[in-house]
């Protein structure tokens, strides 16, 4: 099995969730720096202290960075230096987008950190050797959910970018993991106490019948870090829900 030893890896949104499952494998796989950066500075905290608890051997480094401010993202990218890989993971439904009727600045919030971060990051980081640039999508790009139709904008941006970027940018590959549901903070923080009734619900319409693990598809990002022979694809991780 490939490790990463020798190898920088980045992962933009690494606080919690997929992201920090995907620092966590990424040090378990021998990675010898992991940087994560995320929004808040006492979130960055706990995790990078969370990740050295582990006592691997690999590099823990922490950093704030807010995906929504472009100017922000381009000096994160340029003070980078040359790394290996760059995980984004960052992104979030805004507050209120399963009840507000007011989408434009909600639309504008989600293109601001999940597609405009990404290509600013495209732009300016520089990739050693066989690097690669690895994006989040969501499964609303192919299975839109009703009354938030327009969420479905940004998946399906999304899978055009990475094309694109992957011919713009090669040899350095670029690829995009397309979540289901993932048991992650998100779900406490989105539905709370009724988190365990919308997963229930959320079970009848996966094949699998149930909810996955951030940890499971972590290893999604790890192969097409790995794979050196992949560029402009998305790999979908939800359990079946788009076949039913």
């Amino acid at each position: 099995m490939t490790t990463f030893q020798n190898k920088t890896i980045v992962v933009i949104g690494g606080s919690s969730g997929i992201g920090f499952a995907v620092a966590l494998a990424s040090l378990q796989s021998f990675a010898s720096i992991v940087i994560i950066a995320s929004s808040n500075q006492t979130r960055v905290n706990d995790a990078v202290e969370r990740l050295r608890m582990h006592q691997l051997p690999g590099e823990v480094r922490g950093d704030v960075l807010d995906g929504k401010d472009s100017a922000a993202v381009k000096l994160f990218a340029e003070k980078l230096g040359a790394v290996d890989h760059i995980v984004w993971t960052s992104g979030d439904l805004p507050e209120g987008v399963y009840t507000s009727a007011d989408t434009v600045e909600q639309g504008q919030e989600m293109f601001s950190v999940r597609f405009w971060g990404p290509f600013i990051v495209a732009k300016y980081a520089k990739f050693h050797p066989g690097g690669s640039l690895t994006l989040t999508s969501g499964v609303g790009g192919l299975k839109p959910h009703p009354g938030i139709g327009w969420v479905s904008s940004v998946p399906a941006a999304l899978d055009g970018l990475v094309r694109g970027l992957a011919v713009d940018l090669a040899p350095v590959r670029v690829n995009v993991v397309n979540p289901g549901a993932i048991d992650t903070e998100l779900f406490d923080k989105r539905f709370g106490d009724k988190k365990e009734e919308i997963f229930k619900a959320f079970t009848q319409k996966i094949l699998l019948k149930r909810v996955g693990e951030a940890s499971e598809i972590a290893e999604a990002y790890l192969f097409l870090m790995r794979c050196g022979y992949i560029t402009g694809q998305r790999i979908d991780v939800e359990g079946g829900w788009l076949l039913l």
